[in-house]
């Protein structure tokens, strides 16, 4: 049983190297090159995980495929990988949309998924363990619904779904009693006319003090965070409390995220711009506010993503 370092880009290549490429360095060294990535590329998700760990990939239209690490392209540090559609076979027309790493399918834990109508499943995770070549159904989906988040819960923990006209909900997991993989599931957040999710985010207990906090992101390059306390718990299927403004210089939502103020973040623009900063150099305030400037935009550019850098200097085993 071998540790690896699995990477895939936003563009779409995957690779695993042996983690014993990535030297352990002193604090504040330079870090190494993590994967050689085109113009306009970047490192979309890093997994530390053994050879014998499962990857999850899960599509746009709720289907799941599998593959062990050792299945993987192997390359070395620098290369860039293989084109992650000649690992994952997936059907025509869909699209890899979440990423997760699984050491084991205990009893204890629970998929959830959230679509874009505002439905969340809750499935106990073992039923995800015996896939099938061709993949199997994660979700059932209604017409013209798509997944748009996938993440694994414990329980006790809380979820948040955020909608693209900025509001949010903050439910407790218990809310969601545990279904079958081809259920649609139930009511998370009833979005208004117009209105639709765009992420899911899994926070810690409501009682737990924590530093934790909310990214919200728009399309116009404003953004926010907001320690997640501030959103008080609520039943879910309801329409939820006001997160940030969409005002016409904020623009739509874009991204949701769980941050720390250690934590890195890259923020991606449709023209292929990138900028990556600090979590904790983005403004930290209150609910239903408009937020600041996190990236600066060219005219006709905007905000397509956020997501949160993985450390390109893996822990040593």
């Amino acid at each position: 049983e071998e540790m690896m370092v699995v990477t895939v880009t936003h563009q779409g290549y995957i690779k695993r190297t042996a983690l014993d490429q990535y030297r352990t360095q002193g604090r504040g060294g330079k870090g190494v090159s993590g994967a050689e990535t085109k113009e306009g590329d970047f490192l979309w998700n890093l997994f530390v995980a053994s050879t014998h760990d499962y990857l999850l990939f899960f599509t746009d239209r709720g289907r799941v495929y599998w593959k062990r690490v050792f299945d993987l392209p192997s390359y070395g540090r620098t290369a860039k990988g293989r084109a992650l559609a000649n690992v994952v076979e997936t059907q025509e027309g869909e699209k890899i949309t979440a990423i997760l790493r699984v050491e084991s399918f205990d009893e204890d834990r629970y998929l959830v998924t959230a679509t874009r109508q505002g439905l969340i499943k809750k499935t106990k995770l073992e039923q995800y363990s015996r896939p099938r070549a061709g993949g199997i159904i994660a979700v059932g989906l209604e017409d013209g619904d798509r997944l748009v988040g996938v993440n694994i819960c414990r329980t006790g923990q809380t979820i948040v779904l955020g909608t693209r006209d900025g509001m949010a909900i903050r439910f407790l997991e218990e809310d969601v009693r545990p279904m079958g993989r081809g259920a649609t599931g139930v009511w998370g957040i009833r979005p208004q006319d117009g209105d639709e999710v765009v992420d899911m985010v899994v926070c810690g207990a409501p009682d737990a003090a924590s530093t934790e906090a909310l990214l919200t992101v728009c399309e116009n390059g404003y953004g926010k965070r907001t320690l997640v306390e501030e959103y008080r718990v609520q039943g879910r299927g309801g329409q939820g409390l006001i997160d940030i403004r969409t005002s016409e210089r904020n623009g739509k939502v874009v991204n949701l995220l769980a941050v720390r103020d250690v934590d890195e973040v890259m923020m991606i623009t449709k023209d292929g711009q990138i900028v990556r900063t600090k979590a904790g150099e983005v403004s930290l305030i209150g609910r239903a506010t408009q937020g600041v400037r996190c990236i600066a935009l060219n005219d006709a550019d905007k905000l397509v993503s956020v997501a949160r850098i993985p450390s390109e200097e893996p822990e040593s085993a």
